[in-house]
């Protein structure tokens, strides 16, 4: 049985796969592990070279998940599938040192710890050739992360980690299982003082591949922050939900104003402005709000239309609601503020269900080249 498993959460990353089987089998030499590759169904065929080369190499091991995307939850899912005592989590684009892996699992064992962090701020460690702005963006991450997480630690932000399976099994249903930094999400969960130690290593260049850091990994981390926050309350993807709805008020109360600046009359002025903003608030949920369930393709105009019709149907028991408290004497501002909050209520449920689950299907990928 393998002493350790190597978690390498993946998404088009082929270029890199036989790269880094050979790298870890170089620096875990006299170690029995296992590698598996986790791959978010990826568009270039990685999943398809990492079973092929796991057909020569018993070490290798693929975990292809469909319809389902996230670098949180293909952790932990690769984490849970294997029987290895000991977990390591490292980047399928080799920026992270696997070099260093025997003395983060020696450190670990000896120390009886929980979890061993590869730090690039710790002696040994460096942030290699990162731009400033990325520098800058990680430090804020870190002075963020101390809201969510007492335990010490200099580089809460970092993805190369080894920890103890026991330690795991303690946080493992408390997890968020949102967003890119799965560290921070293990170190915040935990319900007593976690043990854990460091070791330096200095973060590389890509050489292969493209890199997936854009705006959608800041949001992610924003949402892992909310969930740790105040998802013991109110679901994260409710308040998402309702930030898209309050942003597209504000679009719909600028269109509206400037239609009537050029004469339209109002009753036009408010279809025409509701219309896009609708449409405009579809594709924002779409990206941000059901970004793990995100529609594409046909799925992607079915889940328009079903759009419209739940927002016109919570845009009727908005006025229903309204009108029916104000004619009981209720204060204008409170029945329109109840009648806005149940809509929300019902556009949030029926979308979640009708738009961007059961049309899951959407989201399958073209065929790869023959």
């Amino acid at each position: 049985m393998a002493e350790l498993a190597v978690i390498v959460p993946t998404f088009n990353e082929k270029a890199n796969v036989l790269p880094l089987i050979e790298a870890v089998d170089r620096a875990l030499a006299g170690i029995e592990y296992e590698i598996v590759f986790v791959d978010d169904d990826s568009l270039d065929g990685t999943s398809e070279h990492v079973r092929a080369v796991a057909q020569a190499n018993p070490r290798v091991r693929i975990l292809q998940r469909i319809n389902r995307k996230g670098l949180a939850s293909a952790v932990i899912e690769g984490m849970m599938s294997t029987s290895a005592p000991y977990l390591a989590v490292i980047d399928g684009d080799m920026q992270h040192d696997e070099r260093v892996l025997p003395q983060m699992l020696a450190k670990l064992k000896q120390q009886q710890l929980d979890i061993v962090v590869g730090s690039r701020h710790v002696e040994g460690g460096g942030m290699g050739d990162f731009s400033k702005s990325r520098v800058l963006l990680s430090n804020a991450g870190k002075a963020l992360s101390r809201s969510i997480s007492k335990t010490p630690v200099s580089d809460p932000m970092s993805g190369f980690f080894l920890l103890d399976r026991r330690f795991l099994d303690d946080v493992v249903r408390e997890l968020s299982s949102t967003g890119f930094k799965i560290l921070l999400d293990l170190l915040a969960s935990a319900r007593r003082p976690v043990k854990l130690g460091e070791v330096g290593y200095t973060f590389r260049l890509r050489e292969r591949g493209e890199s997936k850091l854009n705006i959608i990994v800041s949001l992610e981390y924003l949402r892992l922050l909310l969930d740790k926050w105040v998802g013991a309350y109110v679901p994260v993807t409710y308040l998402i939900f309702g930030v898209v709805g309050a942003f597209g008020v504000l679009v719909n109360l600028a269109i509206i104003f400037l239609l009537l600046r050029f004469g339209i009359e109002f009753s036009q002025a408010f279809i025409w402005s509701s219309s896009l903003v609708i449409a405009v608030n579809f594709f924002l949920n779409n990206a941000l709000t059901f970004r793990s369930r995100r529609l594409q393709g046909a799925g992607l105009i079915v889940g328009l239309v079903l759009f419209y019709l739940a927002c016109l149907i919570g845009l009727v028991v908005n006025l229903g609601i309204a009108n029916s408290l104000r004619e009981k004497g209720f204060p204008l501002w409170l029945s329109g503020l109840t009648g806005v909050t149940l809509s929300s209520v019902w556009n949030y449920w029926v979308t979640s269900i009708l738009v961007w689950r059961a049309h899951r299907r959407g989201l399958r990928r073209p065929a790869l080249p023959a």
